[in-house]
């Protein structure tokens, strides 16, 4: 499917200018909107507490109006910036651009010049809501960062100069409710392998500091569908860092096993200098960990086995959607049917991810369908139906149609106001426990 030109019901993911999420999650970072007042309190609205140190409706805006659409409002801009100074004790700030400003075609790279000669970090990048959604407006964001801010400091981090460091590029901030607890998780679970990583997101990143040595890594992991893609092969443009992809997002046992042997495979391949033997074994042990906890469940499944869920329908990003599925498939025997990536996935990395949902099962098809258009998503399950009992994961807004069918509802995807989230994972073999605990807590409250 192409970019998707028409009106759609429900969007599970906003303009451009929502990838200022991805600033407030760097520590002390803070976004300078160049757009309208409502843009800020539009993405703070559908992440729901995300303001982090000063985002959503609270981060300085020029507050475009009718006079500055005719006349400009670079002046303002340069007013905004110099108090924003005075008022915030920050370590980076990114100006982005709204629709009436990249409407209008404002200069914002040239007045972000004058605070960056000046040796004040400082960002421009441009974000008008028309260009495309805050899954590709991410990368762009990041790659601004990298080209404007952390390329000034390649002599003191020369290029691969760490073997053991790794940059990791996966959960977008906010837009997956998880990304804290699951950049966590990838960081306890890489440096349990002997590598260092830098996660440069969230309260486990080292703030902008960590962004500094960024082109020190020996190598980067991507662990994404499509999303997140630009910057990996960016940086191996700019820096030579080869990197290893994960497509979907690696959940429970089979897939976090799996995750694990490819990066270790990638490191020893790259001389990483990270024990082989000792690697292998920290993966052994939470192998163990996990299974032990799954055979403490057979009691449990065996008593209340007609009533928990058989089937699920997934409304999530693809990696969620794929991710997930094959978690159900294999290791909780819920069996995914009509499943529904809603992030706008570009026509280019269908295929792919089509082959990566067809490899979870010789016997059992899983129709995906690539549909942005939730509403649209909605009626095709309302127009089915599957004998035993059901489940949907997605947003807040699939709770009403989970209720019409008579499915149990579990909330993993924003907007979400049915559900907080704090620093929850399901990426890893921690997350898969979790994710079983949820699900099956939905079965329990039955008989309560």
């Amino acid at each position: 499917m192409a970019a998707y030109n028409g009106m759609i019901e429900q969007p599970r993911f906003s303009c451009a200018i929502g990838a200022l999420q991805s600033v407030v999650a760097i520590p002390r970072a803070v976004p300078i909107l160049h757009s309208g007042p409502g843009c800020g309190d539009m993405v703070s609205g559908f992440f729901e507490r995300s303001k982090g140190y000063a985002g959503g409706d609270t981060s300085p805006c020029t507050n475009f109006n009718e006079k500055d659409v005719v006349f400009g409002a670079v002046d303002k801009l340069r007013r905004i910036i110099s108090n924003s100074y005075k008022v915030l004790d920050t370590d980076l700030q990114v100006v982005m651009t709204g629709c009436t400003g990249g409407i209008v075609g404002d200069d914002i790279e040239s007045v972000v010049a004058e605070f960056q000669n000046e040796g004040k970090p400082i960002v421009a990048v441009d974000t008008p809501g028309f260009k495309c959604n805050n899954y590709q407006s991410h990368s762009n964001v990041v790659k601004a960062i990298i080209d404007q801010y952390v390329s000034l400091y390649e002599d003191e981090h020369p290029a691969r100069s760490n073997r053991r460091l790794v940059n990791i590029f996966a959960s977008l901030p906010y837009q997956d409710p998880f990304w804290k607890g699951n950049l966590r998780e990838y960081k306890r679970l890489l440096e349990g392998l002997g590598l260092e990583v830098n996660v440069l997101f969230g309260p486990e990143s080292g703030g902008v500091s960590e962004w500094r040595t960024i082109p020190e890594a020996n190598f980067n992991i991507l662990v994404s569908p499509w999303y997140g893609k630009p910057i990996v092969d960016d940086l191996k443009i700019r820096y030579g860092q080869p990197y290893t992809w994960f497509h979907s997002l690696p959940i429970g046992g089979n897939e976090t096993e799996k995750f694990l042997n490819q990066v270790l495979d990638f490191a020893i391949e790259h001389r990483s200098g990270i024990n082989k033997n000792d690697a292998k074994k920290f993966i052994q042990k939470e192998v163990d960990a996990y299974y032990e906890e799954i055979d403490n469940l057979a009691t449990f499944l065996l008593e209340f086995r007609y009533g928990l869920p058989n089937h699920a329908h997934i409304f999530a990003d693809a990696g969620y959607v794929v991710g997930i599925s094959k978690f159900l498939l294999h290791e909780t025997g819920v069996v995914p049917k009509e499943v529904f990536a809603i992030d706008n996935t570009p026509q280019k990395y269908q295929e792919d991810i089509l082959k990566d949902l067809a490899s979870t099962s010789d016997k059992k098809t899983i129709p995906l369908y690539f549909e942005p258009d939730a509403g649209k998503a909605q009626n095709l399950v309302r127009s089915i139906s599957h004998k035993g009992n059901g489940i949907i994961l997605g947003s807040g807004w699939d709770k009403n149609l989970a209720s019409e069918k008579g499915y149990e509802f579990l909330s993993i995807a924003v907007p979400s106001p049915v559900r907080l989230v704090m620093t929850t994972n399901y990426v890893g073999f921690s997350g898969g426990l979790r994710l079983i605990e949820d699900i099956y807590h939905k079965a329990l409250d039955l008989y309560m």
